[in-house]
């Protein structure tokens, strides 16, 4: 079951999360289609899907990793479910998120949970259109002292530059997407012939 969650998960994307219409996108665009992934991680079995194919792309890149992390609140359910997988599996990857700002009471910190330096860590990210939020991840991990092993995200949009925007900032770490926007679609659009 384990060898397909990739393709389960792209089938629980399409379904659930992938929708036709007219949308205005946070980027201050409009599409005509919108992607909200969620809808899918929060899901009990999707929540263990992602889990399971983020952390088998994670291996196919041969990212060793101690965490893995993103700006709050896309990549919450993908670092969560990833961890738990993870720990189950036998090869415990840690989870942190980063705050859109710095807390401002208690300890004010940007980064939660896990905080240990130097480490290795994967960025994620659900929807990636101008790589805005995935920058922003990217760059408060490298100033808490992380390295970045890698960057992906579930659904690369494929349009506003995002892939560029994420790409620089990351250098000279790789970023992946395991989906692109159109095989979300195509899988809709075959569930619904």
């Amino acid at each position: 079951m384990a060898g397909n969650s990739r393709e389960q998960l792209l089938a629980m994307l399409a379904e659930k999360s992938f929708r036709l219409g007219q949308f205005k996108l946070s980027s201050g665009g409009t599409s005509d289609y919108y992607v909200d992934c969620r809808l899918t991680t929060l899901d009990a079995n999707g929540a263990r899907l992602t889990g399971e194919s983020v952390l088998q792309e994670i291996a196919h890149q041969g990212w060793r990793a101690d965490a893995i992390g993103g700006l709050t609140m896309g990549a919450d359910p993908i670092v969560v479910a990833t961890s738990v997988i993870s720990a189950q599996q036998g090869r415990p990857i840690h989870g942190f998120l980063v705050r859109k700002a710095e807390k401002a009471h208690g300890t004010g910190q940007r980064i939660e949970g896990f905080h240990e330096k130097p480490a290795r860590v994967v960025i994620v990210d659900d929807v990636c259109t101008t790589g805005a939020s995935t920058v922003q991840a990217i760059e408060a991990a490298r100033e808490f002292g992380f390295e970045i092993a890698g960057v992906m995200c579930l659904v690369e949009r494929e349009e506003a530059g995002g892939r560029a925007n994420v790409e620089q900032a990351a250098a000279p770490a790789p970023f992946v997407a395991l989906f692109t926007a159109n095989d979300v679609r195509a899988e809709h659009v075959k569930q619904n012939d």
